[in-house]
């Protein structure tokens, strides 16, 4: 069950970190979730905020989207400050839940002036309270998107180990580069989270040896091992690291989680 929470305290104002591809299906969430869980884990403050109206990250976490009262789309639009809708969630971190209302939020921010810093203005209130702040963003190139490039100090980005995600990941550079010059030149490109890895695949070790390269970025180790756990683990609204520990998956997490620890 999730709860309210209004805790805050002075301290450095948190990292935030966008999870960016405008491809579905690439285990955007997935990451949101794991190395939320694993960076609270190991004593981090952390919250995440679910940027996408499909609002799978709010039901992976056990929050019902039909159920929550304000969400992102509130704090966006001007109707509720963000740490007014921050709940807590039972995997040891906070989140700003989303719902179907997101979906008509980029018309609403069209017409209204420094739209891509939206996000960022609401984050700042509550930086100070988290170590962390983690942005599972909607697969697209769209506003929302480039709010959470324009709020975010580092990009991670999740990409399945086969070749029809390099166009994606192009694509999104290419935005990444243009966010950088106008938006934020301070947003950092962290690399790239293989994920879906299929070790036993000589198409997937042939993607994991040339993505880095192509892009001249680097890539995440381990890689993130395509197992059914992964998917078994929203049903119950908690992520692997709970109900499936032991797994390679999770492990693989939580060393991805404590590599990117290691950069703050």
């Amino acid at each position: 069950m999730a709860r309210k929470t209004t805790q805050q305290a002075a301290r450095s104002p948190a990292r935030v970190l966008a999870v960016a591809n405008q491809k579905g299906g690439v285990a955007k969430t997935t990451s949101v979730a794991s190395l939320g869980a694993a960076f609270a884990a190991r004593g981090k403050r952390v919250l995440l905020v679910d940027l996408d109206a499909q609002a799978c990250l709010t039901f992976s976490l056990g929050v019902d989207p039909d159920t929550v009262e304000s969400s992102i789309h509130e704090v966006l639009t001007g109707r509720a400050d963000l740490e007014s809708v921050v709940l807590h969630c039972d995997e040891g971190v906070d989140l700003v839940p989303s719902a179907i209302e997101l979906a008509g939020t980029e018309a609403m921010l069209m017409p209204r002036p420094g739209r891509e810093f939206v996000l960022r203005s609401a984050l700042e209130p509550v930086l100070a309270a988290y170590d962390l702040v983690l942005v599972d963003c909607s697969p697209s190139l769209g506003v929302l998107t480039l709010n959470a490039l324009t709020a975010a100090s580092a990009l991670l980005i999740p990409m399945p180990c086969e070749m029809l995600s390099h166009r994606g990941v192009g694509q999104l550079l290419d935005t990444v580069a243009d966010v950088q010059k106008i938006l934020n030149p301070g947003l950092e490109v962290w690399g790239i989270l293989p994920t879906l890895y299929d070790g036993r695949s000589t198409h997937a070790r042939e993607v994991l040896a040339d993505v880095g390269d192509r892009y001249g970025l680097p890539v995440l180790s381990p890689p993130i091992p395509k197992t059914v756990r992964f998917a078994e683990a929203p049903a119950v609204g908690r992520s692997i690291l709970t109900t499936a520990r032991s797994s390679k998956g999770a492990q693989a997490y939580r060393d991805v989680a404590d590599s990117l620890l290691a950069r703050l």
